[in-house]
């Protein structure tokens, strides 16, 4: 079958950068579906990007639809033919209908009943007259804000100004909001022209030779080579923002690199200050010197070329000079500001119009780790500094500097309580009680930060949950996700073995005691526990546990995290011996049976047999010695120990009848199976382990 390739190009007005990437996936997730939907085959798909565009490259695609053959089921044997044999009316309108003659028609047996069948065969319509129909994928695009030009309906990211439709070196005959599809696109807004694309092979260089260059992976590449040129040649250290990196690939269409500097009086400000400044404000990327220490430069990305570089930089100069001024002013005044004013003023900041303000948030929080403390039995010098971190981690709030920046919310907290006269451990614990911010950040270094840390975000979980706002979905305003993760990997790495029901109490009962919640905290817990399985579930596999072995630690007590993880990893060494499939298989028959049981009470004399009253006394002496080492956390030794009643209890049903025609002693046996079925599989189901 004969192929082209097809070129599409939607341009635009500059679109804000976060949209880019994901207009372009949508793009290509649109496309893929409809060649699929119309039986179109291709080789491969090519997206590029620009603040101004977006578009792909549809290598090698049929110019011809597949032929459709289908088998169309039509009424039952008895209703399609008479008596002798010959097709009836209700068999006629069907070979009608399905556009093939009576003789065509074939009877075939589904489950025991024959139905009349016609095979349809369709041929492949050409692609050309297919292609007009991509103006709906077009118009279809959903974008995070949309806005209206001209008189025409369409609601888009932005003002559509070209469109380029080839398939081959055929214009496609498409048109959207009154712009019809051409050859013709559009190179760098200043340094480029306008250029016709004669095939779509062609694109990429056309545009590169108008100062575009389309591919979101070549530009990154080449701002990367460029800043570490240019590091190179100053003996910098440019640290690169991965997020910054992003949004500059997708502000530019033609980068080059270019630095400034600014008055060294500025560094006085704190580095976290100067760094945001720059990123938020100005889309700059710092300058360290090989040390580290911050530089009073910075480097930025131009959408052009070198021409009159030097002019550029000092205009950015001039712009980044009065954004830190402002900074510095912030910051001078912000000094002057004492922590208990500070604090008085969260009285009038809502948290949440039925939680109350984030004066009550602080409140629950000192409440709820004093809690905490006491439960991971920490001593009074401890509790005092705890109680301290969470009177006024979230003082900062009201600052003008995080009011500027929100994303230094417990940063500035830092060194603001530090330049107050506050203990190292206090100031340090202000700032690392929000760790971790998102997946994969580093998590509170010290203690104290920690059970804060779990106190705040178990609050707002509570909180949410209690008021019935419990995320669905991709819907999760809150971030009670990823605070909910945040508490499990503090736990994990702790190894606090604090319950985690008892942790959903304290925090709902800080509300409770004010008459806070829509809720009772039964539904809560039960809620929250399916929560925080779905996160559990997610720790497990990072920590590369098979998925049936999850599957059986995540049926028993879920609680206890870092125990949870442990017998988790004891099982996954476990599994790799090759007795341990008869151990299972042991375990199994006993919780199998153990179902049958109304009790796990078991009378001793009632166990008539040798064999069970030495699985009575192999269990008395496992349970004995498997204490201790649950205790310790040792599992892969309580596994060990378990394994041990694996013969005994092969043994038992070996010579014993469980379902004795005598009712106590058959439900004795039922209860001892009960009893060492709780024992066991309080380690995890055994039942959900699969063997190859």
């Amino acid at each position: 079958m004969s192929k082209r390739d097809l070129l599409l190009e939607v341009g635009l007005e500059e679109m804000p950068a976060r949209f880019v990437a994901n207009a372009t996936a949508q793009f290509q997730e649109k496309v893929e579906k409809w060649l699929q939907a119309e039986r179109l085959q291709y080789e491969r798909i090519q997206s590029y990007e620009t603040p101004r565009r977006f578009a792909l490259i549809v290598a090698g695609l049929a110019e011809k639809q597949a032929d459709r053959d289908e088998e169309a089921k039509g009424p039952a044997k008895k209703i399609a033919q008479d008596e002798t044999g010959a097709w009836t009316k209700a068999a006629l309108g069907f070979a009608r209908s399905n556009g093939v003659e009576p003789e065509e028609l074939y009877l075939k047996e589904v489950n025991g009943v024959e139905y009349v069948f016609a095979r349809k065969r369709e041929a492949g319509k050409e692609t050309v007259q297919l292609l007009p129909a991509l103006n709906e994928v077009i118009t279809g695009m959903n974008f995070p804000k949309n806005m209206r030009w001209g008189a025409h309906e369409l609601r888009y990211a932005r003002p559509i100004r070209w469109l380029v439709a080839l398939f081959g070196s055929a214009v496609i005959d498409l048109e959207v909001a009154g712009v019809k599809a051409g050859r013709i696109t559009r190179g760098h807004r200043f340094l480029g022209q306008e250029v016709a694309i004669e095939t779509p092979d062609q694109y990429e260089q056309k545009l590169a030779e108008q100062f575009v260059i389309a591919d979101p992976q070549k530009r990154q590449a080449e701002i990367v080579k460029q800043l570490r040129e240019l590091a190179d040649e100053k003996g910098w250290h440019i640290p690169v923002d991965e997020g910054l990196l992003d949004e500059v690939v997708h502000l530019v269409e033609y980068p080059t690199v270019l630095f400034g500097s600014f008055d060294p009086a500025f560094l006085s400000i704190p580095r976290e200050v100067l760094i945001t400044s720059m990123r938020e404000h100005q889309r700059y990327f710092p300058v360290e010197d090989k040390a580290g220490q911050l530089l009073n430069h910075f480097v930025t990305v131009r959408n052009g070329n070198a021409h009159a570089l030097e002019n550029v930089a000092k205009g950015n100069e001039k712009v980044l000079r009065a954004r830190l001024s402002d900074a510095r002013f912030f910051y001078e005044e912000d000094q002057k500001l004492s922590i208990e004013h500070c604090l008085k003023r969260l009285e009038s900041i809502v948290f949440h119009e039925e939680l109350g303000t984030i004066g009550d948030k602080v409140r629950r929080i000192r409440r709820n780790a004093g809690e905490i403390a006491k439960l991971l039995a920490y001593g009074p010098q401890e509790q005092q500094t705890i109680d301290r971190i969470a009177e006024i981690a979230k003082f900062d709030l009201v600052t003008n500097m995080v009011g500027e920046f929100p994303e230094l919310q417990g940063i500035m907290g830092e060194d603001y309580a530090r330049k107050a006269g506050e203990s190292e451990s206090v100031a340090r614990g202000v700032s690392q009680h929000y760790l971790p911010r998102f997946a994969g950040d580093d998590l509170p270094d010290s203690a104290e930060a920690a059970i804060v840390s779990i106190a705040d975000k178990l609050d707002t979980i509570a909180g949410c949950f209690l008021i019935g706002i419990i995320p669905t979905g991709s819907q999760d305003p809150y971030g009670l996700r990823r605070m909910a993760t945040g508490v499990i990997h503090i736990l994990h790495q702790r190894g606090w073995n604090v319950s985690l029901e008892q942790l959903w109490q304290i925090a709902i009962g800080s509300y409770q005691e004010k008459g806070v919640g829509k809720r009772s905290a039964e539904e809560v817990k039960h809620d929250l526990a399916e929560f925080f399985i779905l996160r559990l579930r997610t720790l497990l596999q990072e920590e590369e546990i098979r998925y049936d072995l999850i599957d059986a630690v995540l049926a028993t007590d879920i609680h206890f995290v870092p125990n949870l993880v442990a017998r988790a990893k004891a099982l996954a060494i476990a599994v790799q011996a090759e007795e341990f499939k008869w151990t299972v298989e042991q375990f199994n028959r006993v919780y199998n049976l153990a179902q049958k049981a109304d009790s796990d009470q078991v009378a001793q004399d009632r166990l008539v047999e040798a064999s069970e009253q030495q699985l009575y006394e192999a269990y008395r002496r496992v349970t004995q010695e498997v204490e201790p080492l649950w205790q310790q956390g040792e599992f892969p030794a309580v596994l060990e120990k378990l394994a041990e009643l694996r013969e005994p209890i092969q043994r038992f049903f070996d010579q014993v009848m469980v379902m004795a025609e005598d009712e106590q002693i058959r439900r004795n046996r039922l209860a001892m199976l009960r009893m060492i079925a709780n024992r066991i599989y309080a380690f995890a189901d055994f039942t959900k382990i699969v063997f190859a």
